[in-house]
């Protein structure tokens, strides 16, 4: 019993804090190494995790931990109803497509994405975590939630991730207020630099904000004057994945 406890720490240790080396998960697990890498090597093996570089000093969580999550969390109805129109803005736009969902109330997670077919292109890997507070998503996510709720979410401290991350809730107040007014937000750089993206709030059959569909783009090709029209893509793109989960 104390193993497969030790083995479920070790694994939401990876999960929260991805790609994460032996030692910082010693530290957060409060475990010994030889015990961390021991327990590491056995998820390994048995398909749950990988190794994150060529020397296996951090890991990830594999698809098939991804495709188990979603299984029970309700994420694949989600995932099968947005393919279909993410593709279809993916072709229009020509840029990256993003499907992320809450990971707990403070964050974000890409469980889904269509790759642009330009040759310089934004990249995140599925299954990669973000503060709700940093992405386009998140905060169209975020804006859609009962103001007692998002005031629960904005009293914890936003970690910096850049010079351009919005870390003052009334910053951050104010941004939801344009996106609860425009039905979309935008994110230029905050989350990782050289990054923009405009995103829009998926929401389940009872209204609630459930995901949120992206599309993402490095920052030389981001033009102000085009942000409308994106967002009424993705805002379009949205609507359609709401539907497809409401039928």
């Amino acid at each position: 019993m104390q193993g497969i406890q030790r083995g479920l720490r070790i694994l939401e240790a990876v999960a929260a804090h991805q790609p994460v080396g032996v030692g910082e998960i010693s530290r957060i697990c409060e475990l010994p190494k030889s015990s961390v890498q021991r327990i590491l090597r056995a998820l390994a093996e048995s398909g749950w995790i990988r190794a994150a570089d060529e020397e296996h000093t951090r890991w990830t969580l594999t698809s098939r931990m991804l495709t188990l999550a979603g299984t029970a969390s309700g994420e694949r109805g989600i995932r099968e109803a947005a393919l279909g129109p993410m593709r279809e803005l993916g072709a229009l736009t020509g840029e990256t497509v993003t499907l992320q969902v809450p990971d707990g109330p403070f964050r974000m997670v890409l469980i889904e994405r269509i790759d642009c077919r330009h040759p310089v292109r934004t990249h995140n890997r599925l299954g990669a975590t973000s503060p709700i507070t940093a992405t386009s998503t998140g905060l169209a996510v975020l804006a859609l939630l009962p103001d007692e709720e998002a005031e629960r979410i904005l009293a914890r401290p936003v970690p910096r991730l850049t010079a351009n991350t919005l870390t003052e809730p009334g910053l951050i107040r104010a941004r939801l207020r344009e996106a609860r007014a425009q039905g979309f937000a935008v994110n230029r750089g905050q989350n990782r630099d050289g990054v923009c993206a405009v995103g829009a709030a998926v929401t389940g059959p009872a209204g609630a904000p459930v995901g949120g569909i992206g599309l993402s783009l490095p920052d030389s090709r981001f033009e102000a004057r085009r942000v409308p029209w994106w967002a009424r893509q993705v805002r379009a793109t949205a609507e359609a994945v709401s539907a497809a989960l409401a039928d």
